[in-house]
């Protein structure tokens, strides 16, 4: 849960920076970037705690567990390195989105997993 608070708070942290002090400061596309970035890390802390809201009994599936690790690890690639690309020139950051795209797509699809695996076929 205090993953999913961290980044749901600088989410809304960066959101305003982004809205107040960035959008003189960076071009649009540069702008847009980070705002993709906030969103999806916005997204996906409340994805975690709607994994940390599940009874703890399905927290003893590896379904679950995976989804919020891939997650976490998603919000990392994915928001990081926009963020990174949003101020540096480091254009080696570029492949590393998609990688923490597919994290978000693998969280996705063990939460499927764990409702088919618990008889949950709604």
């Amino acid at each position: 849960m205090s993953i999913a608070g961290a980044f749901g708070g600088l989410g809304v942290v960066a959101g305003a920076f982004a809205a107040h002090a960035l959008k003189d400061r960076l071009d649009a596309q540069s702008l847009n970037a980070f705002e993709v970035g906030v969103d999806y890390q916005i997204f996906h802390a409340i994805a975690l705690l709607g994994l940390c809201a599940l009874p703890q009994a399905l927290w003893s599936s590896r379904w679950i567990r995976c989804a919020g690790w891939a997650w976490i690890v998603g919000v990392l690639l994915f928001s990081g390195s926009l963020y990174g690309l949003a101020f540096t020139e480091w254009r080696w950051l570029g492949p590393v989105t998609p990688l923490g795209g597919v994290s978000f797509i693998v969280g996705w699809i063990c939460v499927v997993g764990a409702a088919f695996s618990a008889g949950a076929r709604d």
